[in-house]
C-alpha cells in the first residue's frame, strides 16, 4: 500500500474519532464519554511515530477545539504534549502488554485532563465537578479493544 493511502487510513480513523466526539449522548451519560481523539492520536503515535506526532496532536487539537467550541489552542496544547510524550516512550510502550499498556494511557489521558483544567483555571472557567476525571478511567478501560480493533486496520491496510 503506498504512503498516501495509508494516511487515508488514519484521517478515517480521527474522523471517526471527531464524529464519537459530536454524537449526542443522554444527559447521563455525557460525563463517560471517552476521549476517542485522544486515544486514537496514543495509538497511531505509538503504532507509526515517524507519521503522526507533535504536528498531528496540534491538527487535532486545533479541530477538537473547533468542534466543540472550546478556547483555540487549548486542546492543541494539551495534545502536542501527548503526541510528544507517546513518541518518546513508543518503543518502551510496544513492548507492555496490553493491560499494562492501558495503565500508560490512564496516566495520559490524565495528563490531558489536567491540562484542559490548568487552562480553564487560567480564563476564569469553573472549576468542573469530580465527573471530569470520569473519562480517562474509561478510555482506560476500552484500550484494549481500541489498541486490537486500529492494529487489526494497521495490518489490513498494510499502514507504516
Amino acid at each position: 500500500m503506498s504512503y498516501q493511502k495509508g494516511g487515508i487510513v488514519i484521517v478515517t480513523s480521527f474522523l471517526l474519532a471527531f464524529v464519537l466526539l459530536i454524537l449526542p449522548l443522554p444527559e447521563w451519560a455525557r460525563y463517560y464519554r471517552p476521549q476517542w481523539h485522544t486515544l486514537v492520536l496514543i495509538y497511531w503515535a505509538l503504532a507509526t511515530p515517524q507519521r503522526v506526532g507533535v504536528g498531528v496532536g496540534w491538527l487535532v487539537g486545533i479541530a477538537v477545539d473547533v468542534i466543540t467550541g472550546t478556547l483555540l489552542g487549548q486542546h492543541a496544547l494539551a495534545l502536542s504534549l501527548i503526541a510528544y510524550i507517546t513518541q518518546k516512550m513508543h518503543q518502551r510502550l510496544r513492548l507492555f502488554p496490553v493491560w499494562q499498556q492501558s495503565l500508560t494511557i490512564l496516566v495520559l489521558l490524565l495528563i490531558e485532563k489536567l491540562i484542559n483544567m490548568w487552562i480553564m483555571g487560567a480564563i476564569s472557567q469553573p472549576v468542573p465537578s469530580l465527573l471530569f476525571w470520569v473519562p480517562p478511567f474509561v478510555g482506560m478501560i476500552i484500550w484494549p479493544w481500541i489498541f486490537f480493533v486500529l492494529r487489526d486496520l494497521r495490518h489490513r491496510f498494510q499502514v507504516s
